[in-house]
Protein backbone atom coordinates (compact mmCIF):
# COMPACT_ATOMS: atom_id res chain seq x y z
CA UNK A 1 0.00 0.00 0.00
CA UNK A 2 1.58 3.28 -1.13
CA UNK A 3 1.90 6.46 1.00
CA UNK A 4 -0.55 8.31 -1.27
CA UNK A 5 -3.20 5.65 -0.76
CA UNK A 6 -2.75 5.76 2.99
CA UNK A 7 -3.12 9.56 3.03
CA UNK A 8 -6.30 9.33 0.91
CA UNK A 9 -7.75 6.71 3.21
CA UNK A 10 -6.84 8.78 6.26
CA UNK A 11 -8.64 11.86 4.84
CA UNK A 12 -11.84 9.88 4.32
CA UNK A 13 -11.96 8.32 7.80
CA UNK A 14 -12.71 10.27 10.99
CA UNK A 15 -9.68 10.72 13.21
CA UNK A 16 -11.23 8.76 16.07
CA UNK A 17 -11.59 5.75 13.71
CA UNK A 18 -8.23 6.11 11.97
CA UNK A 19 -5.97 5.47 14.93
CA UNK A 20 -7.39 1.98 15.80
CA UNK A 21 -7.53 1.09 12.09
CA UNK A 22 -3.88 2.03 11.72
CA UNK A 23 -2.95 -0.16 14.66
CA UNK A 24 -4.98 -3.06 13.24
CA UNK A 25 -3.38 -2.67 9.82
CA UNK A 26 0.10 -2.59 11.35
CA UNK A 27 -0.62 -5.67 13.43
CA UNK A 28 -1.96 -7.52 10.38
CA UNK A 29 1.12 -6.65 8.36
CA UNK A 30 3.43 -7.77 11.17
CA UNK A 31 1.50 -11.02 11.57
CA UNK A 32 1.76 -11.65 7.83
CA UNK A 33 5.51 -11.03 7.90
CA UNK A 34 5.99 -13.35 10.89
CA UNK A 35 3.95 -16.04 9.13
CA UNK A 36 5.89 -15.72 5.90
CA UNK A 37 9.22 -15.76 7.73
CA UNK A 38 8.18 -18.85 9.65
CA UNK A 39 7.07 -20.57 6.49
CA UNK A 40 10.38 -19.73 4.81
CA UNK A 41 12.33 -21.12 7.75
CA UNK A 42 10.21 -24.27 7.74
CA UNK A 43 10.73 -24.71 4.01
CA UNK A 44 14.49 -24.25 4.43
CA UNK A 45 14.61 -26.81 7.23
CA UNK A 46 12.54 -29.24 5.19
CA UNK A 47 14.80 -28.79 2.15
CA UNK A 48 17.86 -29.40 4.33
CA UNK A 49 16.32 -32.60 5.70
CA UNK A 50 15.43 -33.81 2.20
CA UNK A 51 19.01 -33.14 1.01
CA UNK A 52 20.45 -35.01 3.98
CA UNK A 53 18.22 -38.00 3.32
CA UNK A 54 19.10 -37.94 -0.39
CA UNK A 55 22.81 -37.85 0.50
CA UNK A 56 22.35 -40.87 2.74
CA UNK A 57 20.43 -42.85 0.14
CA UNK A 58 22.90 -42.09 -2.65
CA UNK A 59 25.92 -42.94 -0.48
CA UNK A 60 24.44 -46.30 0.56
CA UNK A 61 23.50 -47.10 -3.05
CA UNK A 62 27.04 -46.24 -4.12
CA UNK A 63 28.42 -48.41 -1.30
CA UNK A 64 26.27 -51.29 -2.57
CA UNK A 65 27.73 -50.82 -6.06
CA UNK A 66 31.27 -50.90 -4.65
CA UNK A 67 30.43 -53.98 -2.58
CA UNK A 68 29.21 -55.68 -5.77
CA UNK A 69 32.73 -55.11 -7.15
CA UNK A 70 33.81 -57.87 -4.76
CA UNK A 71 31.98 -60.29 -7.06
CA UNK A 72 33.72 -58.71 -10.05
CA UNK A 73 37.16 -59.23 -8.54
CA UNK A 74 36.28 -62.82 -7.69
CA UNK A 75 35.15 -63.55 -11.25
CA UNK A 76 38.16 -61.90 -12.89
CA UNK A 77 40.59 -63.79 -10.68
CA UNK A 78 38.77 -67.11 -11.01
CA UNK A 79 38.30 -66.88 -14.76
CA UNK A 80 41.89 -65.88 -15.47
CA UNK A 81 43.37 -68.74 -13.40
CA UNK A 82 43.01 -72.53 -13.45
CA UNK A 83 39.89 -74.52 -12.60
CA UNK A 84 41.61 -76.48 -9.82
CA UNK A 85 41.85 -73.28 -7.73
CA UNK A 86 38.41 -71.76 -8.39
CA UNK A 87 36.85 -72.60 -5.01
CA UNK A 88 39.92 -71.30 -3.17
CA UNK A 89 39.80 -67.99 -5.01
CA UNK A 90 36.08 -67.53 -4.38
CA UNK A 91 36.65 -68.34 -0.71
CA UNK A 92 39.44 -65.77 -0.44
CA UNK A 93 37.32 -63.04 -1.99
CA UNK A 94 34.50 -63.83 0.42
CA UNK A 95 36.59 -64.04 3.55
CA UNK A 96 38.88 -61.06 2.97
CA UNK A 97 35.73 -58.93 3.07
CA UNK A 98 34.32 -60.68 6.14
CA UNK A 99 37.57 -60.59 8.11
CA UNK A 100 38.30 -57.07 6.94
CA UNK A 101 34.81 -55.85 7.90
CA UNK A 102 35.32 -56.83 11.53
CA UNK A 103 38.89 -55.50 11.65
CA UNK A 104 37.90 -52.18 10.07
CA UNK A 105 35.13 -51.61 12.61
CA UNK A 106 37.24 -52.64 15.60
CA UNK A 107 40.33 -50.60 14.81
CA UNK A 108 40.70 -49.53 11.18
CA UNK A 109 38.00 -46.87 11.04
CA UNK A 110 39.35 -45.17 14.15
CA UNK A 111 42.91 -45.17 12.81
CA UNK A 112 41.73 -43.69 9.53
CA UNK A 113 39.11 -41.16 10.64
CA UNK A 114 39.51 -40.58 14.36
CA UNK A 115 40.98 -37.40 15.83
CA UNK A 116 44.46 -37.18 14.35
CA UNK A 117 47.68 -35.23 14.55
CA UNK A 118 48.21 -36.03 10.86
CA UNK A 119 49.39 -39.64 10.98
CA UNK A 120 46.69 -41.82 12.60
CA UNK A 121 43.42 -41.42 14.45
CA UNK A 122 42.96 -41.91 18.18
CA UNK A 123 39.19 -42.36 18.66
CA UNK A 124 36.05 -43.82 17.01
CA UNK A 125 37.39 -47.35 17.57
CA UNK A 126 34.59 -49.96 17.61
CA UNK A 127 32.05 -47.15 17.88
CA UNK A 128 28.61 -48.02 19.19
CA UNK A 129 25.07 -47.18 18.14
CA UNK A 130 24.59 -44.33 20.61
CA UNK A 131 27.83 -42.57 19.71
CA UNK A 132 26.96 -42.50 16.01
CA UNK A 133 23.26 -41.78 16.53
CA UNK A 134 23.97 -38.78 18.73
CA UNK A 135 26.33 -37.51 16.03
CA UNK A 136 23.27 -37.18 13.71
CA UNK A 137 23.52 -40.71 12.32
CA UNK A 138 25.85 -39.92 9.39
CA UNK A 139 28.75 -42.02 10.82
CA UNK A 140 26.72 -45.18 10.13
CA UNK A 141 26.49 -44.34 6.42
CA UNK A 142 30.05 -43.05 6.20
CA UNK A 143 31.39 -46.23 7.82
CA UNK A 144 29.62 -48.48 5.31
CA UNK A 145 31.00 -46.50 2.37
CA UNK A 146 34.56 -46.52 3.71
CA UNK A 147 34.33 -50.20 4.64
CA UNK A 148 33.79 -51.31 1.04
CA UNK A 149 36.79 -49.23 -0.02
CA UNK A 150 38.94 -51.00 2.57
CA UNK A 151 37.67 -54.34 1.23
CA UNK A 152 38.72 -53.33 -2.29
CA UNK A 153 42.27 -52.57 -1.17
CA UNK A 154 42.47 -55.93 0.57
CA UNK A 155 41.11 -58.07 -2.27
CA UNK A 156 43.48 -56.62 -4.89
CA UNK A 157 46.30 -58.67 -3.38
CA UNK A 158 44.47 -61.95 -3.90
CA UNK A 159 45.02 -61.94 -7.67
CA UNK A 160 48.79 -61.48 -7.53
CA UNK A 161 49.13 -64.27 -4.94
CA UNK A 162 46.69 -66.67 -6.60
CA UNK A 163 47.17 -70.45 -6.94
CA UNK A 164 49.92 -70.87 -4.34
CA UNK A 165 49.05 -69.08 -1.07
CA UNK A 166 48.06 -70.77 2.20
CA UNK A 167 44.51 -69.88 3.16
CA UNK A 168 45.37 -69.24 6.83
CA UNK A 169 48.14 -66.82 5.88
CA UNK A 170 45.74 -64.99 3.59
CA UNK A 171 43.20 -64.59 6.38
CA UNK A 172 45.83 -63.08 8.66
CA UNK A 173 46.95 -60.71 5.91
CA UNK A 174 43.34 -59.60 5.33
CA UNK A 175 42.97 -58.63 8.97
CA UNK A 176 46.24 -56.69 9.07
CA UNK A 177 45.77 -54.71 5.87
CA UNK A 178 42.11 -53.85 6.58
CA UNK A 179 42.66 -53.04 10.23
CA UNK A 180 46.10 -51.43 10.20
CA UNK A 181 48.05 -50.86 6.97
CA UNK A 182 45.34 -49.42 4.73
CA UNK A 183 43.63 -47.26 7.40
CA UNK A 184 46.82 -45.53 8.51
CA UNK A 185 47.87 -44.44 5.02
CA UNK A 186 44.25 -43.75 4.11
CA UNK A 187 43.99 -41.32 7.00
CA UNK A 188 46.95 -39.38 5.66
CA UNK A 189 44.83 -38.35 2.67
CA UNK A 190 41.19 -38.66 3.81
CA UNK A 191 40.98 -38.05 7.58
CA UNK A 192 39.44 -34.64 6.96
CA UNK A 193 36.39 -36.21 5.28
CA UNK A 194 35.19 -36.97 8.82
CA UNK A 195 36.16 -33.55 10.12
CA UNK A 196 32.72 -32.69 11.47
CA UNK A 197 33.00 -35.63 13.88
CA UNK A 198 36.71 -35.85 14.77
CA UNK A 199 37.32 -32.27 15.82
CA UNK A 200 38.25 -30.94 12.38
CA UNK A 201 41.55 -32.81 12.01
CA UNK A 202 43.19 -33.83 8.73
CA UNK A 203 46.01 -36.08 7.48
CA UNK A 204 49.46 -34.80 6.62
CA UNK A 205 49.05 -35.44 2.89
CA UNK A 206 45.70 -33.70 3.01
CA UNK A 207 47.35 -30.67 4.58
CA UNK A 208 49.83 -30.56 1.69
CA UNK A 209 46.91 -30.33 -0.75
CA UNK A 210 47.18 -33.86 -2.10
CA UNK A 211 44.43 -34.74 -4.62
CA UNK A 212 42.97 -38.25 -4.62
CA UNK A 213 39.22 -37.91 -4.95
CA UNK A 214 38.25 -41.60 -5.01
CA UNK A 215 41.48 -43.47 -4.36
CA UNK A 216 43.93 -44.15 -7.22
CA UNK A 217 46.58 -43.89 -4.54
CA UNK A 218 44.77 -44.45 -1.25
CA UNK A 219 43.05 -47.66 -2.42
CA UNK A 220 44.61 -48.98 -5.63
CA UNK A 221 48.26 -48.04 -5.27
CA UNK A 222 48.26 -49.30 -1.68
CA UNK A 223 46.65 -52.57 -2.82
CA UNK A 224 48.98 -52.86 -5.81
CA UNK A 225 52.10 -52.29 -3.71
CA UNK A 226 50.92 -54.94 -1.24
CA UNK A 227 50.31 -57.29 -4.16
CA UNK A 228 53.86 -56.70 -5.42
CA UNK A 229 55.31 -57.52 -2.00
CA UNK A 230 53.25 -60.71 -1.80
CA UNK A 231 54.21 -61.89 -5.28
CA UNK A 232 57.91 -61.30 -4.57
CA UNK A 233 57.91 -63.19 -1.26
CA UNK A 234 55.85 -66.07 -2.67
CA UNK A 235 57.82 -66.56 -5.84
CA UNK A 236 56.38 -67.77 -9.17
CA UNK A 237 53.99 -70.68 -9.64
CA UNK A 238 55.44 -74.08 -10.50
CA UNK A 239 55.96 -74.27 -14.25
CA UNK A 240 55.69 -70.52 -14.85
CA UNK A 241 59.31 -70.20 -16.00
CA UNK A 242 61.38 -72.60 -18.08
CA UNK A 243 64.91 -73.81 -17.33
CA UNK A 244 66.38 -70.73 -19.03
CA UNK A 245 64.02 -68.33 -17.28
CA UNK A 246 61.68 -67.89 -20.23
CA UNK A 247 58.10 -67.12 -19.16
CA UNK A 248 55.41 -69.64 -19.99
CA UNK A 249 51.76 -68.78 -20.39
CA UNK A 250 49.40 -70.44 -17.89
CA UNK A 251 45.96 -69.83 -19.46
CA UNK A 252 42.90 -69.14 -17.38
CA UNK A 253 40.15 -71.76 -17.45
CA UNK A 254 37.15 -69.48 -18.15
CA UNK A 255 37.83 -66.22 -19.98
CA UNK A 256 34.12 -65.35 -20.40
CA UNK A 257 33.73 -65.53 -16.61
CA UNK A 258 36.70 -63.20 -16.24
CA UNK A 259 35.22 -60.78 -18.76
CA UNK A 260 31.89 -60.81 -16.91
CA UNK A 261 33.85 -59.80 -13.83
CA UNK A 262 35.31 -56.85 -15.76
CA UNK A 263 31.81 -55.65 -16.70
CA UNK A 264 30.73 -55.93 -13.06
CA UNK A 265 33.76 -53.97 -11.92
CA UNK A 266 33.11 -51.20 -14.46
CA UNK A 267 29.49 -51.05 -13.32
CA UNK A 268 30.49 -50.87 -9.66
CA UNK A 269 33.13 -48.24 -10.39
CA UNK A 270 30.38 -45.67 -10.98
CA UNK A 271 29.60 -46.03 -7.29
CA UNK A 272 33.32 -45.97 -6.49
CA UNK A 273 33.98 -42.62 -8.18
CA UNK A 274 30.64 -40.80 -8.34
CA UNK A 275 29.73 -42.13 -4.89
CA UNK A 276 32.79 -40.44 -3.42
CA UNK A 277 30.82 -37.20 -3.52
CA UNK A 278 28.82 -38.73 -0.61
CA UNK A 279 26.19 -36.24 -1.71
CA UNK A 280 23.26 -36.26 -4.13
CA UNK A 281 24.53 -33.50 -6.41
CA UNK A 282 25.03 -32.70 -10.09
CA UNK A 283 28.70 -33.70 -9.73
CA UNK A 284 27.62 -37.34 -9.90
CA UNK A 285 26.86 -37.07 -13.61
CA UNK A 286 30.10 -35.66 -14.92
CA UNK A 287 32.23 -37.83 -12.61
CA UNK A 288 30.46 -40.92 -13.99
CA UNK A 289 31.00 -39.56 -17.52
CA UNK A 290 34.76 -39.16 -16.93
CA UNK A 291 34.88 -42.63 -15.41
CA UNK A 292 33.36 -44.37 -18.43
CA UNK A 293 35.38 -42.33 -20.92
CA UNK A 294 38.62 -43.36 -19.22
CA UNK A 295 37.55 -47.02 -19.02
CA UNK A 296 36.76 -47.08 -22.74
CA UNK A 297 40.01 -45.37 -23.71
CA UNK A 298 41.92 -47.79 -21.47
CA UNK A 299 40.50 -50.79 -23.29
CA UNK A 300 41.38 -49.25 -26.66
CA UNK A 301 44.92 -48.41 -25.57
CA UNK A 302 45.56 -51.88 -24.16
CA UNK A 303 44.02 -53.66 -27.15
CA UNK A 304 46.17 -51.87 -29.71
CA UNK A 305 49.31 -52.14 -27.58
CA UNK A 306 48.85 -55.91 -27.22
CA UNK A 307 48.04 -56.14 -30.94
CA UNK A 308 51.34 -54.49 -31.82
CA UNK A 309 53.36 -56.46 -29.26
CA UNK A 310 51.85 -59.93 -29.66
CA UNK A 311 50.51 -59.75 -33.20
CA UNK A 312 46.89 -60.24 -32.09
CA UNK A 313 44.44 -58.18 -29.99
CA UNK A 314 44.53 -60.10 -26.71
CA UNK A 315 41.21 -60.28 -24.83
CA UNK A 316 42.73 -60.45 -21.36
CA UNK A 317 44.81 -57.35 -21.97
CA UNK A 318 41.78 -55.47 -23.33
CA UNK A 319 39.91 -56.48 -20.16
CA UNK A 320 42.74 -55.27 -17.96
CA UNK A 321 42.83 -52.11 -20.06
CA UNK A 322 39.30 -51.29 -18.90
CA UNK A 323 40.40 -51.71 -15.29
CA UNK A 324 43.60 -49.74 -15.92
CA UNK A 325 41.61 -46.79 -17.26
CA UNK A 326 39.29 -46.96 -14.28
CA UNK A 327 42.17 -46.99 -11.81
CA UNK A 328 43.86 -44.11 -13.63
CA UNK A 329 40.80 -41.84 -13.54
CA UNK A 330 39.88 -42.57 -9.92
CA UNK A 331 42.07 -39.86 -8.35
CA UNK A 332 41.33 -37.00 -10.78
CA UNK A 333 37.75 -37.96 -11.78
CA UNK A 334 36.32 -34.71 -10.36
CA UNK A 335 39.06 -32.35 -11.55
CA UNK A 336 39.59 -33.25 -15.24
CA UNK A 337 37.74 -32.38 -18.43
CA UNK A 338 36.42 -35.10 -20.77
CA UNK A 339 39.40 -35.01 -23.14
CA UNK A 340 41.69 -35.28 -20.12
CA UNK A 341 39.77 -38.36 -18.97
CA UNK A 342 40.22 -39.95 -22.40
CA UNK A 343 43.97 -39.29 -22.43
CA UNK A 344 44.41 -40.55 -18.86
CA UNK A 345 42.56 -43.76 -19.71
CA UNK A 346 44.45 -44.25 -22.97
CA UNK A 347 47.84 -43.87 -21.30
CA UNK A 348 46.76 -46.26 -18.51
CA UNK A 349 45.78 -48.86 -21.12
CA UNK A 350 49.21 -48.66 -22.72
CA UNK A 351 50.99 -48.74 -19.36
CA UNK A 352 49.18 -51.85 -18.13
CA UNK A 353 50.45 -53.92 -21.06
CA UNK A 354 54.01 -52.64 -20.85
CA UNK A 355 54.10 -53.10 -17.08
CA UNK A 356 52.80 -56.67 -17.27
CA UNK A 357 55.36 -57.60 -19.90
CA UNK A 358 58.23 -56.10 -17.89
CA UNK A 359 57.16 -57.82 -14.66
CA UNK A 360 56.72 -61.14 -16.44
CA UNK A 361 59.84 -61.20 -18.60
CA UNK A 362 62.46 -58.87 -17.10
CA UNK A 363 61.70 -59.03 -13.37
CA UNK A 364 60.34 -62.61 -13.31
CA UNK A 365 57.49 -61.64 -10.99
CA UNK A 366 54.52 -63.95 -11.45
CA UNK A 367 51.24 -62.03 -11.23
CA UNK A 368 48.50 -64.35 -12.56
CA UNK A 369 45.87 -61.65 -13.20
CA UNK A 370 47.99 -58.52 -13.62
CA UNK A 371 46.96 -56.95 -10.31
CA UNK A 372 50.29 -55.17 -9.78
CA UNK A 373 50.16 -53.58 -13.23
CA UNK A 374 46.48 -52.62 -13.08
CA UNK A 375 46.39 -51.26 -9.56
CA UNK A 376 50.01 -50.44 -8.77
CA UNK A 377 51.38 -49.02 -12.03
CA UNK A 378 48.13 -47.35 -13.07
CA UNK A 379 47.49 -46.23 -9.50
CA UNK A 380 50.74 -44.25 -9.66
CA UNK A 381 49.73 -42.85 -13.04
CA UNK A 382 46.33 -41.77 -11.70
CA UNK A 383 47.88 -39.97 -8.74
CA UNK A 384 50.35 -38.13 -10.98
CA UNK A 385 47.71 -37.32 -13.61
CA UNK A 386 45.70 -35.46 -10.97
CA UNK A 387 48.58 -32.96 -10.77
CA UNK A 388 48.91 -32.27 -14.52
CA UNK A 389 47.19 -28.97 -15.41
CA UNK A 390 46.69 -29.99 -19.07
CA UNK A 391 44.00 -32.45 -17.99
CA UNK A 392 42.27 -30.20 -15.44
CA UNK A 393 39.00 -28.39 -16.09
CA UNK A 394 38.66 -24.64 -15.66
CA UNK A 395 37.32 -24.71 -12.09
CA UNK A 396 39.86 -27.15 -10.64
CA UNK A 397 42.67 -24.59 -10.07
CA UNK A 398 45.33 -27.27 -10.62
CA UNK A 399 48.81 -25.85 -11.33
CA UNK A 400 52.20 -27.48 -11.85
CA UNK A 401 52.93 -26.93 -8.17
CA UNK A 402 50.34 -29.62 -7.52
CA UNK A 403 52.40 -32.18 -9.42
CA UNK A 404 55.14 -32.16 -6.77
CA UNK A 405 52.58 -32.83 -4.04
CA UNK A 406 51.24 -35.75 -6.08
CA UNK A 407 54.76 -37.22 -6.41
CA UNK A 408 55.19 -37.04 -2.63
CA UNK A 409 51.83 -38.75 -2.16
CA UNK A 410 52.59 -41.55 -4.62
CA UNK A 411 55.97 -42.27 -3.03
CA UNK A 412 54.60 -42.20 0.51
CA UNK A 413 51.69 -44.54 -0.24
CA UNK A 414 53.78 -46.97 -2.29
CA UNK A 415 56.65 -47.35 0.18
CA UNK A 416 54.36 -47.51 3.22
CA UNK A 417 52.32 -50.34 1.76
CA UNK A 418 55.20 -52.19 0.08
CA UNK A 419 57.53 -52.16 3.09
CA UNK A 420 54.91 -52.99 5.72
CA UNK A 421 53.42 -55.79 3.60
CA UNK A 422 56.86 -57.13 2.74
CA UNK A 423 57.59 -57.41 6.48
CA UNK A 424 54.18 -58.95 7.09
CA UNK A 425 54.59 -61.61 4.38
CA UNK A 426 58.11 -62.46 5.53
CA UNK A 427 56.83 -62.93 9.10
CA UNK A 428 54.00 -65.15 7.83
CA UNK A 429 56.48 -67.12 5.75
CA UNK A 430 58.63 -68.07 8.76
CA UNK A 431 55.71 -68.64 11.17
CA UNK A 432 52.48 -70.14 9.83
CA UNK A 433 53.90 -70.48 6.32
CA UNK A 434 52.90 -68.45 3.28
CA UNK A 435 53.05 -70.96 0.41
CA UNK A 436 51.41 -74.35 0.06
CA UNK A 437 53.46 -77.46 -0.64
CA UNK A 438 54.46 -78.34 -4.20
CA UNK A 439 52.16 -81.37 -4.12
CA UNK A 440 49.19 -79.27 -3.06
CA UNK A 441 49.94 -76.60 -5.66
CA UNK A 442 50.08 -79.18 -8.45
CA UNK A 443 46.87 -80.89 -7.32
CA UNK A 444 45.08 -77.59 -6.79
CA UNK A 445 44.18 -75.59 -3.69
CA UNK A 446 40.49 -76.46 -3.86
CA UNK A 447 41.06 -79.94 -2.52
CA UNK A 448 44.16 -79.34 -0.42
CA UNK A 449 42.97 -76.19 1.37
CA UNK A 450 39.19 -76.65 1.45
CA UNK A 451 38.22 -80.17 0.49
CA UNK A 452 36.03 -78.74 -2.26
CA UNK A 453 35.92 -79.25 -6.02
CA UNK A 454 34.56 -76.30 -7.99
CA UNK A 455 33.76 -78.37 -11.09
CA UNK A 456 33.28 -82.03 -10.13
CA UNK A 457 31.90 -82.96 -13.56
CA UNK A 458 34.99 -81.49 -15.22
CA UNK A 459 37.22 -83.66 -13.06
CA UNK A 460 35.23 -86.81 -13.90
CA UNK A 461 35.24 -85.99 -17.61
CA UNK A 462 39.00 -85.40 -17.54
CA UNK A 463 39.56 -88.68 -15.72
CA UNK A 464 37.43 -90.58 -18.24
CA UNK A 465 39.35 -89.08 -21.14
CA UNK A 466 42.69 -89.88 -19.54
CA UNK A 467 41.62 -93.43 -18.82
CA UNK A 468 40.30 -94.04 -22.34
Amino acid sequence: MSTTMIQKLKSQVPQWLWRPARWSLTAALMAALVFLFGQGTAFAQEAEAVQKHADTVWTIVAAALVFFMQAGFAMVETGFTRAKNAANIMMKNLMDFCMGCCAFWLIGFGLMFGKSAGFFGTDWFAFGWQQAYEADGWPFTFFVFQLVFAATAATIVSGAMAERTKFLAYLIYSIVISGLIYPISGGWAWNGLFGDYNGGTAGWLENLGYIDFAGSGVVHLVGGAAALAGAIVLGPRIGKYGPNGEPRAIPGHNLPLGMLGVFILAFGWIGFNAGSTTAASVDIGWIAMNTLLAASAGAIGAMFTSWVHFGKPDMTFAANGVLAGLVGITAPCNTVHPLGALIIGLVAGILVVLSAVILDTALKIDDPVGAVSVHGTCGIWGVLAAGIPWFAHANSEVTWAQFGVQVVGALALFFWSFITCLILFLILKVTVGLRVSAEEEIAGLDVGEHGNIAYPDFVIAATEVEGA
